[in-house]
């Protein structure tokens, strides 16, 4: 199948030409990079040596329109005003947040500017999410913040085992997950030795979208209070959710519930009973690794989740999302190891 990248030069734009030049049925046509556009490929990417020679394009319709399936990777904002352009033929993964809330008031609180809609959301291991993106044409990648919180809480949320108004996550990302564009807060000397909250006092984008996303779960009214940290590593997060107890529970009735809630699944793995979420176990794929606990001292669920902000929090999951519009088998060039 042509495949069509644009916003190929960014972190997550490079995360996917990496995956999709190993993809037995996708092929790279078309990759566009905005201002880096007639730069060589490896001059942006040094380590994508599979596109030696290969320059970015220019961000064109009309070339996107020969391609069977695009993915978008654009800053939030841009997507849609190149959405309506593109042929309702062309199959579209937009990872950013254009196409994710089904609140307008939402999307105003937290985005601001015009409210364009809403795709099919892409966290195929929730609700009936996977069959909803197999039937798609048009697919929003979640957000790599509500990926981990979202897989993190969403067999507590199906279960009914906390108090769903009660949540309380906090999760540290590695500095990918702000972009490749130049700002003094993530220059290597003021990240080094660091940690810090941001967007501190639950004014984080991520948090519509989680609540919406568990709320489909089962209707259940979904509260949040999420503190992002910016850690001193490139990629990765590690993301802690916990929530008050509705009833009696051991920690090892917890890790069974959870452990059947995503069985089977290619991607979450919940590890045994002991073993920690490390984010140097998930760098370059697209797993989620799980550890539950009860805290019986303040009777809450403790939840621990471990992805790749560029891997299950972006490309990676943007690849599993598009596989499944193309009646490919979830995992198809997604088996990569961690790189640690």
């Amino acid at each position: 199948m042509k495949i069509g990248v644009v916003g190929a030069s960014g972190y997550a734009g490079g995360e996917l030409l990496r995956i999709l030049a190993n993809h037995q049925n996708f092929e790279v046509i078309y990759a566009s990079a905005g201002s880096n556009a007639g730069e060589v490929i490896t001059s942006i990417h040094p380590q994508l040596i599979a596109y030696a020679g290969k320059k970015f394009a220019a961000t064109d319709v009309s070339e996107i329109n020969k391609c069977d399936l695009v993915f978008l990777a654009l800053p939030h904002g841009e997507s849609a005003a190149l959405v309506s352009q593109i042929l309702t033929s062309v199959k579209i993964v937009d990872l950013g947040a254009d196409f994710r809330l089904e609140d307008e008031k939402s999307w105003l609180k937290y985005y601001g500017g015009t409210y364009a809609g809403k795709f099919t959301y892409g966290l195929p291991e929730i609700a009936n999410n996977r069959a909803l993106v197999k039937s798609s044409h048009r697919v929003a990648n979640p957000g790599c913040y509500a990926t981990a919180i979202v897989l993190g809480s969403a067999p507590a949320v199906a279960s009914q085992l906390v108090d769903s108004e009660n949540f309380v996550a906090v999760a540290a990302s590695g500095t990918t997950g702000a972009g490749r564009n130049a700002k003094i807060n993530l220059s290597a000397s003021e990240v080094t030795n660091n940690l810090s909250s941001y967007k501190f006092g639950g004014v984080h984008q991520h948090t519509p979208e989680i609540e919406e996303s568990l709320a489909s779960i089962n209707g259940s009214i979904v509260k949040f209070s999420f503190t992002p940290i910016l850690a001193p590593m490139p990629r990765g997060i590690l993301a802690t959710v916990s929530s008050n107890l509705t009833k009696k529970l051991t920690t090892e009735q917890a890790h069974k519930i959870y452990s059947d809630f995503y069985l089977g699944s290619a991607f979450v793995k919940v590890l045994p009973i002991g073993e920690m979420p490390h984010t140097s176990m998930t760098v370059g794929t697209n797993f989620a690794f799980i550890q539950v606990a009860i805290d019986e001292h303040a009777n809450r669920l403790v939840v621990s989740i471990a992805i790749d902000n560029l891997g299950k929090g972006a490309a990676g999951q943007a690849i599993q999302n598009a596989n499944l519009m193309c009646g490919l088998a979830e995992d198809t060039g997604l088996n990569q190891l961690a790189a640690k």
